[in-house]
């Protein structure tokens, strides 16, 4: 059997783990992340209402740190919100 050298064609390719997508979850690991269903992130997606979301395709993306500040803005409403209830009291 002959020996094939797959040097050149290697060197060609594109490396699969070439570190572009660090720092970015699919919808999957998202909802897995949240623990929330993929279909709950969809909606949100839909309604405007979630992280925020890059689309390439049909692949939906999420920053990581995008994803975190908007975790971060959601608690700063909730604090906001119950500061003012409790103030009209």
């Amino acid at each position: 059997m002959k020996k094939i050298d797959l040097s050149s064609a290697e060197d060609a390719a594109p490396e699969v783990d070439s570190g572009l997508l660090i720092g970015w979850l699919d919808r999957t690991d998202l909802a897995r992340e949240l623990t929330l269903s993929v279909d709950t992130l969809q909606r949100w997606e839909t309604r405007r209402m979630g992280p925020p979301c890059v689309r390439v395709g049909r692949k939906v993306l999420y920053r990581m740190e995008a994803v975190r500040d908007w975790l971060r803005e959601q608690e700063a409403r909730k604090a906001g919100v119950g500061r003012a209830v409790a103030g009209r009291r």
